[in-house]
């Protein structure tokens, strides 16, 4: 018997265009036989609640169309319940999608709800906030918090508030005072930021920020030594070069947990999956090794065998 499905859409389209793809989603099920729930998500709010409706009538595969912050959202619901998450990539960057190797293109990653395979990976908690793909402190939650202030205040268009954002946080330049605990190690850090990956990233190169794998079961820190304004353009240049010095540019270790204090505030500000809320610090990172079932690609799972759930 198919799996019962529901699909809750969270998208910053008017409201024409969300029921234009609510149409688009309907008819894709129908010409493929499959009954499936369509809910739209009005704001970024309603989304983890629809989750725990659809949750609460038994769907088995619940398909989060958006952006990462939605998949977060939904996500954050069906972690270590068993329920199968299905990824329509709807956002602008897609790193979640893109990294499970689900197509951009609507109909293709519809279609891999109908005939993919589910998969067990991990997902990172910071103070039991989860993430599905990193979190970060410094200059990121900061550049994000301005230009979701530009937007909502000036209705700017998302890239032009977050090229003003970045500008405006690159002029002050805070410095972020951190004490962090990785395993038997202490650090102290004065860092532009810190950045905390579920599973490891990429650093180099051109394809910087992309995973092979979410299942490792590792957490993945990066941060950098202090550094300037200049130096922060140069630690830059040679990632894209490939040419960084592990121990003298940046810190980079894998492990299961983090604990992070601020030295001079008690509270920071956190992004996770580029959704960014204040944290009461100490911050608690830890790894939840299988702990969400996705739907990916057939060919995926084949490629990493030991990832396939029963």
């Amino acid at each position: 018997m198919a799996a019962r499905l529901a699909i809750i859409v969270s998208t910053s389209a008017g409201s024409d265009e969300k029921k234009g793809l609510e149409r688009r989603l309907e008819e894709f099920f129908v010409s493929r036989n499959r009954d499936a729930r369509i809910w739209v998500a009005n704001s970024g709010d309603e989304v983890p609640d629809l989750a725990r409706r659809a949750l609460a009538e038994n769907a088995d595969l619940i398909a989060a169309g958006g952006g990462d912050g939605t998949i977060n959202a939904v996500a954050s619901v069906l972690a270590e319940t068993g329920k199968i998450l299905g990824v329509l990539p709807l956002g602008t960057l897609n790193h979640f999608a893109k990294d499970l190797g689900i197509p951009l293109d609507l109909e293709q990653a519809a279609q891999i709800l109908v005939d993919g395979m589910p998969a067990r990976i991990d997902v990172g908690e910071v103070n039991g906030r989860i993430f599905v793909n990193n979190s970060g402190l410094g200059l990121y939650p900061s550049i994000v918090h301005g230009r979701e202030t530009l937007q909502d205040r000036l209705e700017y268009g998302k890239w032009p508030a977050f090229l003003w954002a970045s500008l405006s946080v690159l002029r002050r330049y805070a410095i972020l005072e951190a004490r962090l605990r990785v395993d038997d190690r202490e650090l102290v850090r004065h860092t532009p930021f810190i950045f905390v990956g579920n599973n490891r990233y990429q650093v180099e190169g051109f394809n910087i920020g992309a995973r092979t794998t979410l299942d490792s079961g590792w957490l993945w820190l990066y941060t950098t030594r202090e550094i300037g304004r200049l130096g922060l353009l140069r630690f830059g240049l040679r990632a894209l070069l490939r040419s960084l010095r592990k121990d003298k540019d940046f810190d980079m270790m894998r492990t299961k947990e983090i604990v992070i204090e601020a030295r001079h505030s008690s509270r920071l500000r956190v992004a996770t999956d580029g959704e960014v809320i204040v944290m009461q610090t100490p911050l608690y990172y830890r790894i939840r090794p299988g702990a969400l079932r996705v739907m990916v690609p057939n060919t995926k799972v084949e490629s990493r065998g030991s990832a396939i759930a029963s």
